[in-house]
């Protein structure tokens, strides 16, 4: 049981130390704001970018050209810009080269031998808009420049709720992750910038749940905090493939500058037959079943083979794939006397997770539909980029909002501490072990195993009802069974309660969904609906679940 509850006021708390949530609060502090961090680890080593990264999504006039407008009808065409409307998209490119220059001043290299270097994720030919720098210590840098402007930050202490009066979000409630002791926190404003979805389907190797390519700490958290207050979310029933070495979960495809083939060596794509750093192999980008479908049709396994790049663009690859946050696989590497640029590497998919699809719906501004609410980053739209522009975006439209409204931290008030999941929490935490007890990983592993049998790829009306009843069974049994014998493991358990959230959410958006489109596969509906290429938006009002589809603007 909670042994004390610590209070903390501040004009915007930003839940989640990744880096939407660092770009948020050195904005704020620029702005004049009171601003605390709150982060469940610690911000240092924390969410998607935590071991680096190579790529920046971004428009650079002096390499794009000038011509915005032509940039952005060629954006559009991509995967990527398909589930956003025109204003997100033309806020976050026209805002991109100025997060570089931020972020290149401060200490993190975005220049490549005193160039910009553009690699990756794109066709042969094509214009680029993944910029590589140099992202491996990034987080460090970051929290430097927060702390610079007096940003105060709290690690080890995970937000469970928000906290709601006369329909504005003034603050939340959380728990420490080392010590019986509740917090509350209240604030003029919130962001939610807790990441992606990890841990609800099977990883690649399901006995190991923190085999994770992103960090296995985003467990949803900001996904399930706003439901629960009553935002708006969306695309929760489309989820993604991702891919990269065999039983290592690891970012970093584009990265990789060699050919997939298959086993006798022949390509699996009709794009490239050498390797090409600057390319790399496309087919993953159009191609996401490829893997899949060599392994169904017993054609596999799919080989990341690099021979034939010579000694420089062995060393160029290996440069970017360490600030990509693979240094454990280069170490494998070199502990086993094997050249990374002559041995083909199995290349497998895995993680079927809901980042950069679904999540809080936010807008350009960075407003979510509850007032004093914002998100930013992997709460719905994926990638480094994205996450530095809305994070900053969102302490700025939270400034504005702040100062018209009047309430600060000195006018905050004393918020009431009402939390139904922070009761739940306390009855985990008072009830000791026992052969009717069940942990933490127990109920992960259950969520999983429903979620991948049932609500996974393909799907139907049938299987995803059978889930949902199954779903509902775990949660039942999960809140009255479920112990903590320390504050970590009850920071898991308030994973468990939003795993458990969330994959409720995906299982309904993916029933009300009856069409297949992109990696919703629905038997019973195999084809593609053109009236329905628009948003699935969930909220609950009023303790009722409400459904609206909502068309994108792409014009």
């Amino acid at each position: 049981m909670a042994e004390k509850t610590v209070r903390h006021q501040a004009d915007l708390l930003v839940v989640g130390g990744g880096i939407a949530g660092l770009m948020t609060a050195i904005r704020g502090a620029e702005l004049g704001l009171k601003v605390i961090v709150a982060d469940k680890s610690n911000v240092r080593y924390s969410g998607a970018g935590a071991t680096g990264n190579d790529h920046f999504q971004c428009y650079i006039p002096e390499y794009h050209g000038t011509d915005f407008n032509a940039w952005i009808e060629e954006f559009q065409t991509g995967q990527q810009a398909t589930i956003r409307d025109i204003n997100f998209i033309r806020t976050w490119m026209s805002r991109s080269f100025e997060m570089i220059k931020l972020w290149d001043s401060w200490g993190i290299p975005m220049k490549y031998n005193g160039r910009w270097e553009f690699a990756g994720h794109g066709m042969p030919g094509d214009m680029l808009n993944h910029l590589h720098y140099a992202g491996k210590h990034q987080k460090k840098i970051l929290e430097k420049e927060a702390r610079k402007r007096g940003v105060e930050i709290v690690n080890r202490v995970m937000c469970c709720d928000l906290l709601v009066r006369d329909g504005r979000v003034c603050g939340a409630v959380g728990i420490s992750t080392r010590e019986d002791v509740e917090h509350v926190f209240e604030a003029g404003a919130v962001v939610l910038t807790t990441g992606s979805t990890i841990r609800l389907y099977p990883g690649c190797t399901p006995a190991s749940l923190f085999n994770a390519r992103l960090c296995p700490n985003c467990a949803g958290d900001g996904r399930a905090m706003a439901w629960r207050a009553g935002a708006d979310l969306a695309s929760l029933e489309i989820p993604v493939f991702r891919c990269g070495p065999v039983y290592l979960a690891r970012a970093g495809k584009a990265t990789w500058g060699g050919v997939l083939r298959d086993s006798a060596g022949k390509p699996v794509g009709p794009f490239v037959t050498r390797p090409d750093n600057k390319y790399g192999d496309a087919v993953v980008d159009v191609y996401q079943d490829i893997f899949m479908d060599y392994r169904d049709s017993a054609r596999g396994p799919v080989y990341m083979d690099c021979t034939g790049l010579d000694r420089e663009g062995v060393e160029y690859m290996t440069h970017w794939l360490d600030n990509e946050g693979n240094g454990a696989l280069l170490n494998f590497f070199k502990r086993e006397e094997l050249d990374i640029g002559t041995t083909p590497l199995e290349f497998r998919s895995y993680d079927k997770e809901l980042s950069p699809r679904g999540g809080i719906l936010y807008d350009e501004n960075a407003r979510t539909s509850l007032p004093g609410l914002y998100a930013a980053g992997d709460e719905f739209f994926g990638g480094i980029s994205c996450a530095a522009v809305f994070g900053w975006v969102a302490a700025e439209s939270a400034a504005r909002d702040i100062r018209e409204s009047g309430v600060t931290a000195d006018g905050a008030g004393a918020a009431a501490c009402e939390s139904p999941v922070l009761d739940t929490l306390r009855s985990i935490r008072g009830r000791e072990r026992g052969a009717r007890h069940a942990t933490w990983q127990e109920a992960n592993h259950a969520i999983q195993q429903i979620m991948g049998d049932y609500a996974g790829i393909p799907r139907s009306e049938t299987t995803l009802k059978a889930g949902a009843d199954n779903l509902a069974r775990i949660s039942a049994r999960a809140r009255e069974t479920l112990a903590a014998g320390n504050p970590h493991e009850l920071a898991r358990c308030a994973e468990i309660l939003n795993l458990l959230d969330v994959g409720a959410l995906v299982i309904r958006a993916a029933r009300e969904r009856k069409e297949t489109r992109a990696k919703h596969i629905r038997k019973d509906y195999p084809f593609t609906h053109p009236h329905l290429n628009k948003l699935l938006v969930l909220r609950r009002k009023d303790g009722q679940d409400e459904m609206e589809w909502r068309a994108v603007r792409k014009r």
